[in-house]
Order: structure tokens, then C-alpha cells, then sequence
């Protein structure tokens, strides 16, 4: 075991413990959450990290998503030609995000409508849901929309409408940093895109990500802003709220245009937020110029330049070595304001220069970035519940923030748990 394993898993319990001091009610720490919480992450780890059977699986399923994303990229290849044929294939043009990682978004979101219309999906949910909910002693109705996270996004929150109305603050609280916590399986197949010719096994990281930061939000959210009240779904099951279509087609067609829906709203997020942060960029360092020309210093009086100040310390504690840190705790801070696409795409151009010392830097940053957990998400995951809820809008935009914060920890988390199972030379690597 490297000195840099023993470094991240420390740093599980410092993350926990600025949770602790931010909590709203430092007294009435759940320890059952925390105690469960952790312990199945690192059961999945181990059984990811250092069983054999379990490296194998990670593989296997590796390699069924890629081969699913290669059958993604053929309706791309048609409808946008040579525009879509990703970088290093025969005719590439180059890197397009618009013909080449967004349509597979619209692909995986028709392939979750089958899963959904032939009763797949909600069993998994339900299953996932059953087992928080014994385990950590959760309601029914948060512990379903935690597991349902580690599938899809926003529309998590419809698994348990019905219940919406009734939920506490800190049940609320969970609803939201679960689904800030984790990312959806069809946004997931674009960071895939994005990373696989240089990452080779990143689809299976990404996944156990989504497994491993599911608890890590329960405990952050349970944490930061702990429960005072009797939830009225606590120990009761919950059955997932959809409403199937009436065949599979319709299910196809409905995935699909929900997902256009969602790339549109991509699109928007990355025009208006990163024009936003370059005139941000453009009157910081009008200000910051003539400061290191004064003190005779060099800061990056960027926003991601100062970002990257703000969480040098937290990559640290992830077990990221100083060499890499600097430039990692830039992308982990940029994920804040311009969205985890923007940071999983820089973390590929640095995979790409060689920019990076250590094979752990990327692996860490993986799982760092692999969540909602931005200033955007927040918006919409607010506005997405209060439209099912409006009852809560005001309760929902008052614990926003904190959810917000327990979902950045709860990702922090996960990349400790990554790091203090990662090994050299593992096969998990794939290169």
C-alpha cells in the first residue's frame, strides 16, 4: 500500500468532518447513516478494487458499454456524416461535441425508456432503494430517489412525486444533493466519449462512481443538515412512480425527445456559462494584472485559476500528489461554475498531453468530477422538484446551497474511496 492509499482514505473522515462543521445541528449526527453509509462504499470498492471476480466484472461491463456507445455513434454517422466520426478514425475531421458526444445522449435516454417499459429499471431502483433504506434506516421515499439517481437525473425526482408534498427539510435536502451527487447514464455515455480513447476502461470507473457516490450523499445530506422531524415514509417500502407507455415504440420516441430536451438545455448551459465566466476571466485579470506587476507575483486571476486555489487543498486530500494537484484542483474547481462536461473534457486534454505524473491523478478525478454537484444543476434540480412540488419551492430554494456543498463532499468522498483502493499497475487501468 502506497502512502498516497493511506492519504485518501483519511481523507474520507476530514470530508466527513467539514460536513460535521457545517452541519445545521451538530447534535443530532446519525451515526447509523455514516457508519452503513461508508461501509458499503467500501465493500463496492473492494470488491471493484481488489477482487478478482470483481475486476473482471468491471471489465466486462466496460466493454459492453463501449460496445453499446460504438452502435450510439451510428445514427450520429448518418445523420451528420463525416462530422461525427470521432478523432483517430479513418476520415475524422477532429473533436465535435455537438455531432459526436452529445447524440449519444439521445441513444442511452431511448435505451433507458425499454429498460424502463419492460419493468427493469424500477426493480433495480426499487432493489437499490430497499437496501439504503434497511440498511441506513432512511425513508422509503429518499432512499428511492437516491437509488434512482444512480441511473438517471432531474426526472429522479418523479419516482417519488406522490410523496413529494410530505417530505421534511432534510429529507428534501437528500433529494437534492443525490441527485447533484451522482450524474444520469446517458450523460455518463458522453464523458465516455469523451475520455475512452485515452482512458480505455473510464466507462467502468464512471459507473462504479455512480454506485459509490449514492451512499456518499446520504451521508453528506444526512450530515449537513440532519433530520429533526418523523418522515412519514420511514421504514415503509416505496414502489417507483412512472407512467408507462403503451408500447415500446412509444417509450423509444418519448426517451428520445426528452433527451433533445436535455441537449438543448446542455447547450445553453455551456454557451451562457462559459461566455459568462470568459467576461468574468476578462475583468478579474483586468484587476489582477496590475497587482502581480505591483507585488512582483504571478497568481492566475482567472476564475478557474482561483478555483484552483480554493480546492488545492481538498485534491490533496483526495491523495492527488502535489505534482498533479494544481492542475487537478483547477478542473475540480471549474466543475463548480461551468458544469462537469467542460472539466471531464479538459481532464481528457490533459490525459492527452501526458500532463499528468501520476495514473491515479486521473483515475481520482474520475471520480471527483462524475456528479451534477454545479452552481446549474442546482437550478434546475430546484426547479425540477418545485414544478412536482410547489408547496416546497421556498423550503427546496433555502436548502439549495447545502445541498449543493453535501454533493461537492460526497463526490470528494468518492474520489477518496477511489484512491485508497487504487493500485499501480492494476488491471483496472487498461493500459
Amino acid at each position: 500500500m502506497h502512502v498516497y492509499n493511506l492519504v485518501s482514505f483519511a481523507g474520507i473522515f476530514i470530508f466527513i468532518g467539514i460536513a460535521w462543521l457545517l452541519s445545521s445541528d451538530k447534535k443530532r449526527m446519525n451515526w447509523h447513516v455514516v457508519g452503513w453509509g461508508i461501509g458499503l462504499q467500501l465493500i463496492v470498492a473492494f470488491f471493484i478494487f481488489i477482487v478478482p471476480a470483481g475486476a473482471k466484472l468491471f471489465l466486462f461491463v466496460n466493454d459492453i458499454v463501449v460496445k453499446v456507445l460504438e452502435s450510439a455513434n451510428e445514427g450520429a454517422r448518418f445523420v451528420f456524416g463525416p462530422l461525427a466520426i470521432p478523432p483517430g478514425a479513418e476520415g475524422s475531421m477532429g473533436f465535435f461535441l455537438a455531432f459526436q458526444g452529445l447524440p449519444t445522449i439521445i441513444f442511452f435516454s431511448a435505451l433507458m425508456a425499454i429498460l424502463y417499459y419492460f419493468r427493469i429499471m424500477p426493480f433495480l431502483i426499487r432493489w437499490f432503494g430497499s437496501v439504503f433504506s434497511r440498511l441506513m434506516k432512511l425513508s422509503g421515499a429518499e432512499s428511492l430517489c437516491a437509488s434512482s439517481n444512480i441511473f438517471v437525473g432531474v426526472e429522479s425526482s418523479l419516482t417519488i412525486k406522490p410523496h413529494l408534498n410530505e417530505m421534511t427539510r432534510s429529507e428534501l435536502c437528500t433529494v437534492l444533493t443525490a441527485g447533484m451527487a451522482t450524474v444520469a447514464s446517458n450523460v455518463l455515455a458522453l464523458y465516455v466519449f469523451m475520455l475512452q480513447g485515452r482512458f480505455p476502461t473510464i466507462a467502468g470507473h464512471l459507473i462504479s462512481a455512480s454506485f459509490l457516490s449514492a451512499p456518499a450523499a446520504l451521508i453528506m445530506s444526512k450530515i449537513i443538515l440532519p433530520e429533526t422531524k418523523t418522515p412519514k415514509t420511514l421504514g415503509v417500502a416505496i414502489h417507483p412512480h412512472y407512467e408507462k407507455e403503451s408500447n415500446v415504440f412509444e417509450a423509444i420516441i418519448r426517451g428520445a425527445n426528452s433527451a433533445v430536451k436535455m441537449i438543448v438545455g446542455i447547450v445553453a448551459l455551456l454557451i451562457a456559462f462559459l461566455g459568462l465566466v470568459a467576461l468574468v476571466d476578462l475583468i478579474i485579470g483586468g484587476i489582477g494584472t496590475p497587482v502581480n506587476e505591483y507585488l512582483a507575483i504571478n497568481i492566475d486571476w482567472s476564475l478557474k485559476g482561483l478555483l484552483g486555489y480554493v480546492f488545492y487543498i481538498p485534491a490533496l486530500i483526495c491523495g492527488i500528489p502535489p505534482a498533479d494537484a494544481g492542475e487537478i484542483a483547477k478542473i475540480i474547481g471549474e466543475r463548480l461554475v461551468v458544469t462537469e462536461v467542460t472539466a471531464y473534457k479538459d481532464l481528457a486534454s490533459l490525459i492527452a498531453e501526458d500532463a499528468l505524473v501520476y495514473p491515479r491523478s486521473a483515475v481520482i478525478t474520475t471520480y471527483a468530477l462524475c456528479g451534477f454537484a454545479h452552481v446549474a444543476s442546482m437550478a434546475i434540480f430546484v426547479g425540477g422538484v418545485s414544478a412536482l412540488a410547489p408547496s416546497k419551492t421556498r423550503v427546496l430554494s433555502r436548502i439549495a446551497f447545502r445541498a449543493l456543498i453535501a454533493a461537492t463532499l460526497a463526490c470528494l468522498m468518492t474520489a477518496c474511496i477511489a484512491g485508497a483502493f487504487y493500485t499501480e499497475g492494476s488491471i483496472l487501468l487498461g493500459n
